[in-house]
């Protein structure tokens, strides 16, 4: 199975009539003025609806058409596009790029998408990666290695005279999943700026 395989068949059983936005998206985007935003593999599209909502400018990627299909069909006012982020990137320039749980157990050179991603951040405007620091009992990465949010930030080599961090921490929140289970997980959170010049 290669990977657009995998996010169809997850996508194709798990497109929700109404998914949720990330509660860490909500936290960090909800106090920003509106513009241009990407979203990094968005999934059902909660993150996408939730900004597109907001009056951002949304344009949202993921490789399983499954998923983006769903959110088209949505009739939103959202660009929604499939693209593989191991061969290709949306063309564009955003003032907000966000990357939740943006991981896969497929080669991708995700230090390289993130820094693509740097690259289309207009000045003042923000990525933000939030990832897994821990794993869900009903999550299908059990063994997975998550990286600090300093060890992102240092994988990126963005230009310090470029880029501020925000905020780069490890918060624990509660977790909702299948069939209304709930766990304590931890996320790791990194909130990059482009400096305004």
């Amino acid at each position: 199975m290669n990977a657009r395989e995998f996010w169809d068949e997850l996508y194709e059983r798990r497109v929700a009539e109404a998914p949720n936005v990330n509660a860490r998206l909500a936290e960090i985007a909800g106090p920003l003025a509106t513009g241009a935003a990407l979203d990094l593999g968005c999934g059902a599209g909660g993150d996408a609806l939730w900004l597109a909502a907001r009056g951002w400018r949304v344009t949202a990627v993921d490789i399983s058409g499954a998923a983006v299909r769903s959110l088209q069909e949505r009739g939103e006012p959202i660009t929604a596009l499939r693209v593989d982020l191991a061969v290709d990137f949306p063309d564009g320039t955003f003032d907000l790029v966000s990357a939740q749980y943006f991981h896969t157990p497929f080669d991708l050179d995700r230090s390289r998408v993130l820094r693509t991603a740097a690259g289309s951040v207009n000045p003042g405007g923000r990525l933000v990666v939030v990832d897994h620091g821990s794993a869900a009992p009903w999550s299908w990465d059990q063994d997975a290695e998550y990286p600090t949010p300093g060890e992102v930030a240092a994988e990126l080599k963005l230009d310090p005279a470029d880029w501020s961090i925000d905020r780069a921490e490890a918060a624990e929140r509660l977790a909702t999943g299948p069939a209304g289970r709930t766990a304590t997980v931890t996320d790791h959170i990194l909130v990059l700026r482009r400096t305004a010049r």
